[in-house]
């Protein structure tokens, strides 16, 4: 076995330099199986090209948002290229870190969406920090991931301040957070099952080439367009469905509260109690008597 190397190959630390990274990660990454081993003379590791060009991939990879567990089931073929489309939708795009909007003053408006760590969170909200830390525990907070970090973006500025407002009106915050785990315990099981869903009957249907009536009256544009149509269908029908299925569990949510609320009212409330209820959350000035032989 020669141990002369050929005009492409390099040393661990040659490759690690070229791509960037520390030696110790080249090793991880071989160890993980998302590196091919090297070609060894006696006790000479040599590289080539093609590992760095997976380093380089893996890099890419990692800067869009995906786990190490991800780009394993990338490189292998597990997953494919409309599968890395959707993992990059579903992640989005790394913005230019911008100062939260508290921070920022008239007319300095970037144009990229503001994020919060949680700190920032808290100083945006009025929020203690540690209450904000045990709803994030619980499930009650849900940071979105951006590229390669987690952060908090406006929308979960009005979330946290919602949350601030509940305790102000007196529920403790132990109920709070009992409610928010079985929120977060049922959430998460509905969420398991739409993803079911989507994957059995649009995802598969798409790979396998079936046209669902969404698209029957016209080509399909995904978000941005790619070259593989595809891979087009399947970001068009997460863009379209996120939205739906969202809409659709929001509004009955809504309406189950409000009816919940109503029968309570109707069952421990006094005559005024109930009219002053019925007519703002109903839009129905019937008394409750008229109102039960309807239902």
């Amino acid at each position: 076995m020669t141990t002369e190397r050929s005009s492409d190959e390099l040393r661990v630390e040659e490759v690690a330099a070229r791509a960037s990274v520390s030696v110790d990660t080249v090793r991880y990454y071989q160890s993980k199986g998302l590196l091919d081993p090297p070609r060894r003379a006696g006790r000479i590791a040599w590289y080539g090209g093609h590992h760095l060009e997976r380093l380089a991939r893996i890099r890419d990879l990692q800067q869009r948002g995906f786990t190490l567990a991800t780009i394993a089931r990338l490189l292998s073929g597990e997953l494919d290229a409309a599968d890395e489309a959707l993992l990059a939708e579903l992640t989005g795009p790394s913005p230019t870190p911008v100062a939260p909007a508290a921070e920022r003053g008239p007319g300095s408006d970037t144009g990229a969406p503001a994020t919060y760590t949680l700190a920032e969170l808290a100083r945006a909200t009025g929020v203690p920090l540690a209450l904000l830390k045990a709803l994030e525990a619980e499930g009650l907070l849900v940071p979105r991931r951006i590229g390669t970090r987690t952060c908090y973006t406006d929308e979960d500025i009005a979330v946290s301040r919602a949350g601030l407002l509940v305790l102000e009106w007196g529920v403790p915050l132990t109920d709070l957070l009992e409610l928010a785990r079985r929120h977060n315990r049922a959430t998460e099981a509905v969420a398991t099952g739409a993803v079911e869903l989507f994957s059995h009957h649009v995802r598969e249907p798409l790979r396998q080439g079936v046209t669902p009536d969404a698209l029957a009256h016209g080509p399909a544009a995904g978000p941005g367009g790619t070259a593989d149509p595809a891979v087009d269908r399947l970001l068009q029908a997460y863009a379209e469905l996120l939205p739906a299925v969202t809409t659709l569990v929001a509004h009955h949510f809504a309406r189950t509260l409000v009816r919940v609320a109503l029968d309570h009212v109707e069952q421990v409330g006094t005559e005024a109690e109930r009219h002053a209820v019925f007519e703002r959350l109903a839009g129905d000035t019937s008394p409750p008597a008229a109102r039960a032989g309807t239902r």
